[in-house]
């Protein structure tokens, strides 16, 4: 049995979805106790957030000044310090977040990374994808080190809710460096879902040919309650922002239904839908590499079909 950290993510004032995710991973793994490490100041409403998630053992509050922005420089040496308190495996998400801090903890610990847990053969076996998602590799981290991990949050289920774990202010001794400093958080300000964690995503592609015609993606998206994305031709051409870029080098999502509109199917964009529920395709090459994913496929041209579609959400 494995005693697991789990580090959380959030923004100051929710607990960030893929959280849940990696409490599952934990689980897979087969944890004898699984604490999870809040980081930041006046935290403790989001602590309670991480004790709801069902199997976590205790919440560990790093509550401090320092720690009121998401500064990996900062986090990474305390988070280390944390992890050498007995723990055999130390799992953050494989996000942004999680790709910037995990890297750092591993180096200060001495120990290689093991990237985008997929799945869990063991307590130190696991399979993760690899060449674009083309194929899955097996690793083994070292049987003598903790394992210093990110999981693949497309891969996981969320944990469930209702537990009450109990919550405890720690410190750890940790010398911080002065060489990083926060300046400030740019993000488009939208009402809609947040596209990692949305049930529904609608994405569009270098056919729509500008950034003034994504606005009936905006529409139909809206009337469904869903995230918006773009695959990364259509970020290159400047339709949309690059944090709505959808694959391999954007964004890797599970929804419960994606549609794939004006997006030829490029493998980078497919690695980042391949776990998604059910996949609706429009595009009017019959021989796009997407309909070979797609589970409910449109040829036609999407400036007819889109309407078509809003017009019947409209009616239904």
């Amino acid at each position: 049995m494995s005693r697991i950290l789990v580090v959380a993510e959030h923004d100051g004032v929710s607990l960030h979805s893929g959280a849940a995710r990696v409490v599952s991973c934990g689980l897979a793994i087969g944890a004898e106790s699984l604490d999870v490490a809040v980081m930041g100041q006046d935290c403790n409403a989001i602590a309670r957030q991480a004790g709801s998630i069902a199997g976590v053992s205790r919440v560990l509050c790093l509550d401090r000044e320092e720690n009121a922005r998401p500064l990996a420089a900062v986090q990474a040496p305390q988070l280390a310090a944390l992890a050498q308190q007995g723990y055999s495996h130390l799992l953050g998400p494989s996000t942004t977040f999680g790709k910037d801090l995990m890297p750092r903890v591993a180096a200060l610990l001495g120990v290689p990374q093991v990237s985008d847990i997929m799945s869990v053969e063991s307590g130190r076996r696991f399979k993760r994808p690899i060449y674009a998602g083309n194929a899955v590799l097996t690793v083994e981290a070292p049987a003598d080190h903790i394992v210093v991990a990110t999981a693949r949050l497309a891969s996981w289920p969320a944990a469930s809710e209702g537990s009450e774990a109990a919550i405890e202010a720690i410190a750890v001794d940790a010398e911080l460096p002065a060489h990083s400093r926060w300046l400030e958080l740019k993000t488009a300000e939208t009402e809609r879902p947040d596209l990692q964690s949305a049930g529904v995503v609608v994405s569009g592609g270098r056919a729509l040919g500008s950034a003034d015609n994504f606005s009936m993606l905006y529409s139909l998206a809206d009337r469904m309650g869903a995230a918006v994305g773009a695959s990364r031709a259509a970020v290159d051409a400047g339709y949309v922002s690059n944090d709505m870029q959808v694959g391999q080098t954007g964004k890797i999502i599970a929804p419960e239904l994606y549609f794939a509109i004006g997006i030829s199917g490029a493998i980078q964009h497919l690695t980042g839908i391949k776990d998604a529920g059910v996949i609706v395709a429009i595009n009017k090459d019959p021989e796009a590499p997407i309909f070979e994913v797609a589970d409910i496929s449109l040829v036609g041209d999407l400036f007819s079909i889109v309407p078509e579609l809003q017009a019947a959400l409209e009616d239904s």
